[in-house]
């Protein structure tokens, strides 16, 4: 096994694993430090270090770390079945999850029915109607004490085998609070995953209905950015566009500290989200996107100014 060789080495998530990185030695101030990174690309696992900018593939790294154990690979990877020279992978479907039986899709409702006309509202994609819900009695489902019942429109979090592990329910009303999030796993509250190619550009936004909008997205649903991202390669953060919010604000300046590639709205864009700029008209939110990400000094000088809005 690698792994032993490798200092701090621990698995973050589904084909991530971080450990100091057995180039630079990573950090010799602080020991604690690993900015490593294993991450898988398509079929295959690739190297990068965060300290150095070492970049290379799983097996130059063997071969670095373990001359011997890289041989081994070498000669199983190319003397090995036939069978395995061809690999892909399976297409994912979306599992009928116990918790949604007794819920209606959005796609099966009627033009007429109130939740089908809300999600019409929203102008949102219709490909995504299939996995949103209709539930009348939000709280009995949800197993929440109270009073009052009402129905609201529900949001499933989906691991990367397509599992649901939590879900949102977002009031049609007036009803607050607007959203509520219940877990059926100990897992972080990340919209997304089932949809997500980590081998391209991914971006990260705060709404799951604001995810809907953007190519490749996940939604943090108020999980920790960097706690769950570590890798600023491929991500581009995108924040609510609110900048008289001080938590915003520290946010922003945080991520900017530690060079993630950040979203700063332009100030003709009064919006609060990505979901009501579609509703103002916005046509091509991605192109807006690109045309206002930035990083380090530029990112500082811009967010400067967004504050003084």
């Amino acid at each position: 096994m690698l792994s032993p060789r490798l200092d701090k080495f621990k698995k973050l998530r589904d084909n991530l694993f971080n450990f100091r990185c057995p180039y630079c030695g990573d950090s010799q101030k602080f020991r604690n430090k690993a900015r490593g990174y294993f991450y898988r690309k398509k079929n295959d696992f690739f190297y990068k270090c965060h300290n150095c900018g070492k970049g290379t593939s799983f097996s130059k790294v063997l071969q670095y770390v373990d001359p011997e154990m890289y041989k081994e690979f070498v000669m199983e990877k190319f003397t090995g079945p036939k069978t395995d020279e061809f690999k892909f992978e399976a297409p994912k479907f979306k599992k009928i999850d116990p918790k949604l039986e007794n819920l209606t899709p959005i796609n099966k409702l009627n033009g007429k029915h109130p939740a089908r006309q809300f999600v019409e509202s929203r102008h949102i994609p219709e490909e995504f109607y299939s996995d949103l819900y209709l539930c009348s009695t939000f709280f009995k489902w949800a197993k929440i004490r109270s009073k009052q019942d009402h129905p609201r429109l529900v949001i499933p979090f989906r691991d990367e085998s397509g599992e649901v592990f939590a879900a949102q329910g977002r009031a049609f009303g007036k009803e607050t609070p607007k959203y509520l999030t219940v877990k059926f796993q100990d897992k972080p509250k990340i919209f997304g995953l089932d949809r997500c190619d980590w081998s391209q550009r991914t971006y990260v936004v705060e709404g799951p209905l604001d995810s809907l909008f953007v190519d490749n997205c996940l939604a943090v649903a108020g999980a920790d950015f960097e706690h769950h991202f570590p890798m600023k390669e491929n991500v581009t953060i995108i924040l609510d566009n609110e900048p008289r919010s001080r938590e915003i604000i520290k946010r922003m300046e945080k991520l900017i500290d530690k060079d993630y590639e950040l979203v700063i709205w332009p100030d003709n864009i009064k919006e609060k989200d990505i979901n009501d700029m579609v509703l103002a008209g916005d046509a091509n939110i991605m192109q807006t996107i690109t045309n206002n990400t930035y990083t380090g000094l530029t990112a500082k000088l811009k967010l400067a100014s967004w504050k003084l809005i």
